[in-house]
């Protein structure tokens, strides 16, 4: 009958392989390195509370001396929209909040480093599209036979007179007020032609989406691609078919974003399909951004943008170097305990740490490369955080190990017995903090989702280093005979499992 369990046990052993299992752990994290290093990945992006970052405010611009139109729900939309634009770039832990009140409620926008610059020009664009067919189109500067151009079309006099003294060398778009019900009058955004447009037929809402793409078979470049709904696929369908053949300028249509005149393509056949394109010589990420702005809607206000700012760390380098001080002294606590208590037992919990560390830095670095995810001290808390629930792994696993050599079982049955009955208590853990962390990044909003995440993150990578690396790892130094039998700096030893005593005389008895 012992023979019978012997076998079995060895042939558990030699299925378990957890020599093979760490091997291809750690070759899969050198991979993971690897890979990293291949892409660049070799930093992460810090938050604004650690390295500064961006900082603009948008204030409200009140036009005709509508004051009315500024209401909280309306500043509470564009706050909205702003930070859906943010998230659509990948920028993590950025700030978008309003300030103020009544009509002095002003945007505050705060975006973590260097290339906050380019995403303030982003978000602050209203992003007003219209589609206008083309009246009149000429150069850049006022010419004397520009009056001849305006003949048989019947304008006001001060819509004729904005014509012709519009000057495209010194347009100034923040000064356009585009009423899509009436004549605008504008240049292209980069100030080569002068328009005159008919009132919008086509605008904003009625864009359904927006995607940026290339077109590989002809050298026009990047364009955006817009899908119109039900309502804006006829009125755009219906005014196509009306400039189709029309005498040049007035067969174009002309795409507006802003008061400024992004194309004007020529119509060449009634498009009714529901799609158009947006061509204009784009560059990748012009394109790219262009279809996020269009994508989240316009802003329900125009908004006149303040000085642009570098914002320094708000925490200071002082608070930075005590919190990580104090993350690493509670690291190094934990490793000087394991050491005491378990003797060179820790060795796997000093292993299993330092894998988690190496596993948790290339995933930040990668999702810096990759998505541009940005650090904050609250993920750095999220992480410590995570790191505390492994080492709480680690005495789950060890205690039930001692359970079963107190009930004199052998260390490598004791082994397998113990992380039967102790897995268990370590998923549903780690799937608590889990569903935690998703609940808590999908209701909250700045850096708390950076806690959030970096919490979820570290969880996940909880659960793959205690299944693929701590318990293989004790696997196979069970196999060791130091350990088997028990030596007195094991961690495994009579005395630390707790079944020897010592009597009256101080003699010690099994």
């Amino acid at each position: 009958m012992s023979y019978g369990t012997s076998q079995r046990t060895s042939g558990d052993a030699k299925k378990a392989r957890p020599g093979r299992t760490l091997f291809v752990t750690l070759l899969l994290t050198a991979i993971l390195g690897g890979v990293a290093l291949s892409l660049g990945a070799t930093s992460i992006n810090l938050g604004l509370d650690l390295r500064g970052g961006t900082s603009v405010t948008l204030q409200p611009r009140i036009q005709d001396g509508d004051t009315g139109q500024v209401t909280p729900e309306a500043i509470n939309q564009a706050v909205s929209i702003i930070r859906q634009r943010v998230d659509s770039l990948g920028v993590a832990e950025s700030e978008v909040t309003a300030e103020g009140a009544g009509t002095n409620r002003q945007i505050v926008i705060a975006v973590p480093g260097e290339t906050g610059r380019r995403i303030v020009d982003l978000v602050g664009q209203t992003a007003e599209l219209r589609f206008r067919q083309v009246l009149v189109e000429a150069g850049s500067v006022p010419t004397p036979n520009d009056s001849e151009l305006l003949a048989g079309l019947n304008l006001s006099s001060d819509e004729e007179a904005r014509f012709l003294a519009l000057d495209c060398t010194s347009f100034d778009s923040n000064a356009v007020v585009d009423k899509p019900d009436s004549v605008l009058v504008s240049c292209d955004r980069n100030s080569f032609s002068r328009y005159l447009l008919a009132p919008a037929v086509v605008v904003g809402r009625d864009v359904r989406g927006a995607t940026a793409a290339i077109d590989p078979q002809s050298a026009s470049g990047w364009f955006v691609s817009l899908d119109f709904n039900g309502d804006g696929t006829k009125k755009f369908g219906q005014l196509t078919q009306d400039v189709v053949n029309l005498p040049a300028p007035q067969n174009q249509v002309a795409i507006v974003l802003d008061g400024v005149v992004v194309s004007a393509p020529r119509i060449n056949e009634a498009i009714l399909g529901g799609q158009a394109q947006i061509t204009g010589s784009f560059s990748q990420l012009e394109a790219q951004d262009l279809a996020n702005v269009l994508k989240y809607g316009s802003l329900p206000l125009a908004f006149d943008r303040g000085e642009v700012q570098q914002v320094s760390p708000t925490l200071g380098s002082d608070q930075l170097e005590a919190g990580l001080l104090a993350g690493g002294l509670g690291l190094l606590l934990v490793v000087i305990y394991s050491i005491l208590y378990y003797r060179a037992l820790s060795i796997v919990v000093i292993g299993s740490l330092a894998l988690a560390a190496a596993h948790v830095l290339l995933s930040l670095a990668l999702l810096t490369e990759a998505v541009g995810y940005t650090l904050t001290l609250a993920g750095i808390a999220g992480t410590i955080l995570a790191i505390g629930v492994t080492a709480d792994s680690f005495i789950v696993y060890f205690e039930r190990i001692k359970d079963e050599l107190r009930e004199g079982k052998p260390l490598r049955v004791a082994v397998e017995t113990g992380w039967q009955r102790a897995r268990r208590t370590i998923v549903v853990a780690d799937l608590v903090g889990g569903i935690s962390a998703i609940v808590l990044y999908i209701v909250s909003v700045g850096s708390v989702r950076g806690f959030a995440f970096t919490l979820g993150l570290t969880t996940i990578i909880d659960l793959i280093i205690i299944f693929y690396f701590t318990k293989p790892l004790v696997s196979l130094i069970a196999k060791s005979r130091y350990f088997q039998v028990g030596s007195k700096y094991s961690g495994v030893s009579s005395r630390s499992v707790g079944t020897l005593r010592e009597d009256e005389s101080g003699e010690v008895k099994s």
